[in-house]
């Protein structure tokens, strides 16, 4: 029995493009939990940890790619003003 042509990758598998993605949205998700364990104020740093993992869950199914695009860009958007915000509280 030959196996030419069928695929050895389970049907559930990633594209190439989807990988990609994939690894900017967990590279976006860990920058925004470094970046959350530098918040002073432990009550801030639990309502921002959990906000995060809610939005990122709520989202992991998402397959449209434009809509993909839209939420990588906005939360790129929400890391850059957490990060703006604490360099202007440490400053």
């Amino acid at each position: 029995m030959s196996e030419m042509g069928v695929s050895r990758l389970p049907s559930a598998a990633l594209t190439f493009k989807q990988f990609l993605q994939r690894q900017k949205v967990l590279g976006i998700y860990r920058n925004m939990l470094r970046t959350i364990r530098q918040v002073p104020d432990k009550t801030d740093r639990k309502y921002l940890s959990e906000w995060a993992r809610d939005e990122f869950k709520r989202n992991k199914n998402a397959t449209e790619q434009d809509a993909v695009r839209m939420m990588v860009t906005q939360a790129n958007k929400h890391l850059e003003e957490l990060q703006g915000s604490l360099a202007l509280a440490k400053s």
